[in-house]
Parts: structure tokens; C-alpha cells; sequence
């Protein structure tokens, strides 16, 4: 399964996501790759920390190769394996940035989608981290995916901007990718006593938007596992975070893959709550 993280807003918890659901399917036995396609490079450190500053092949090396004619380096020779078992990582660069113009003037957008074809067999989850825009990776990224995670910030500004996102999303679904689904949107730094977040999510659920359930709750453990570089679930493995993670991850299996959840009445007061931070 490819699955690609994606928001036009900053600051939402693409790289809290993407790293903590790739954390907790390598925790449960998957083999697990996380392709950083931001130049930022967010989840590269939370997944290598110091690492990240000595790596000789990186993202930008692989894709600097779709505009040679005789390309010296395949996208395994550029991933990386994390301390943690099972994971591994195509790291990010800033030269990423440099690339962009020239990779979409060639329109090379269909590459990225080969290049995983080629691997699939070695992972059983695949999850991509994108820029906070609608340009060359991620095309590249949605293009060469199954489905789209959406992190959702309980921000009346994210609300106004999710309508736009979704209708981007289903025009490149029509364009270029007629398999694409919005897998569901995560609603991060969810905070279950304040007013705005609950009636924002509620709105959203009266609309008939696949809002996933857990909500990822606001912490501060979230930005102490981002300054250890580690993952919730090898962080604090009993936190309700890791617990919240865990749930979201099982939410998004497959239903054959994963038990028909006990049947249970959703009410205001009893909401289960999620959040997320980069």
C-alpha cells in the first residue's frame, strides 16, 4: 500500500504522521519505507537525527537521475535503514528545491511511479511525506499512490483551504491517476474541552467528509520525540499517543487485514480525541 501524507497548509503534521503510522507498521512486523519528498527534510531527521547530515546518496541524487540519460544510481541504491527495525528511509535534501523546475519542464512526473513499481515487492507499506504545495513531488507522490492521508489542524483557516485541496486531489485522480482515493482526513492537536475543534470536526462529519477516527491529541511528548528523533511508539510505547497512532493505523487497514471494530455509539461528549504537530 503507497500512501502519500499531503497538505497545501504548513505546519499541519505531515511528518508526525507519516513517521509515526511508518513507525507503527514496522513495529508490527511490516517491512516499512518512508519516502521524504519535502525539501525541509522533517521526517529525514526524525527518522536518522544526527544521521541525516552525513548521508553521501540522498532523494535529491535519485532524482537528479531521471534527468540523466545514462542514470548511475536506482532509487535502493538511496535509501537508507533507520535504527529502528524494519524502517527505512529515502532521504530528503535541500537540493531538492534546485531540481523541482527542471524535473517538471521534462515532465518526468510519472517517474517516481516506476521507480516504486520496482520495489514494491520489498515493502508492504509505503509512506510518502510531501511538500506543503501542489507542485512537482507531490504530483509525483499522489500519482504513484493508492491513497491520500489529509491532516486536518482544527484551524477555521485549514477548513477554508481543505474544499480547494480536495478538488485538487480529484482532478489529478482524473487526469493521471483513476485509482487514487482519499483514504480519510486526520485531525490533528485535537483538543477535546475546546469549543472551535469539536464543532470544526463536527461540521466536517455532518458534510459526509471521511473523517478517521482516533483524533490525534495536542502534546508536548509529540515535539520531545521530534528532539530525540524517535517515534512515538519507540518513545513512549504506553502514552496515548503511541495508543492514538496505533488505533489510526488499524483504522486505515484494509477491512480484511484488520477485526470488524465493536459497533459503538458516537456522541459530542464522548469523541475520541487525536492530534499532531511538525
Amino acid at each position: 500500500m503507497r500512501r502519500v501524507i499531503f497538505n497545501q497548509k504548513g505546519g499541519v503534521g505531515k511528518t508526525t504522521i507519516t513517521c509515526n503510522l511508518a513507525a507503527v507498521s514496522a513495529a508490527s512486523g511490516k517491512r516499512t519505507l518512508v519516502l521524504d519528498l519535502d525539501p525541509q527534510g522533517n521526517s529525514t531527521q526524525y527518522l536518522l537525527g544526527e544521521e541525516a547530515d552525513s548521508l553521501e546518496l540522498t532523494g535529491a541524487d535519485f532524482f537528479e537521475e531521471m534527468l540523466s540519460v545514462w542514470p548511475r544510481h536506482e532509487l535502493t541504491d538511496c535509501l537508507h535503514v533507520t535504527r529502528f527495525e524494519g524502517l527505512d528511509v529515502l532521504p530528503s535534501h535541500p537540493g531538492l528545491g534546485e531540481l523541482q523546475d527542471r524535473l517538471e519542464s521534462r515532465y518526468k512526473m510519472y517517474k517516481l511511479r516506476e521507480a516504486i513499481a520496482a520495489v514494491d515487492g520489498e515493502y508492504t507499506e509505503i509512506f510518502i511525506d510531501t511538500p506543503p504545495a501542489m507542485g512537482f513531488y507531490t504530483r509525483s507522490a499522489l500519482i504513484a499512490a493508492d491513497s491520500c492521508l489529509i491532516p486536518f489542524d482544527c484551524d477555521d483557516f485549514s477548513r477554508r483551504a481543505l474544499y480547494g485541496l480536495l478538488e485538487s486531489v480529484r482532478e489529478l485522480q482524473q487526469d493521471h491517476n483513476p485509482k487514487l482515493k482519499v483514504e480519510g482526513i486526520v485531525v490533528n492537536q485535537f483538543q477535546a474541552r475546546a469549543k472551535l475543534p469539536e464543532k470544526l470536526v463536527l461540521e466536517l462529519v455532518d458534510e459526509g467528509l471521511p473523517i478517521l477516527q482516533p483524533y490525534v491529541s495536542a502534546s508536548v511528548k509529540i515535539r520531545e520525540s521530534h528532539e530525540r528523533a524517535t517515534p512515538m511508539v519507540h518513545f513512549m510505547p504506553s502514552h496515548k499517543i503511541t495508543t492514538q497512532f496505533q488505533q489510526l493505523y488499524a483504522a486505515i487497514q484494509p477491512v480484511k487485514a484488520r477485526k470488524k471494530p465493536a459497533r459503538r455509539r458516537v456522541a459530542r461528549a464522548t469523541a475520541v480525541s487525536v492530534a499532531a504537530s511538525t
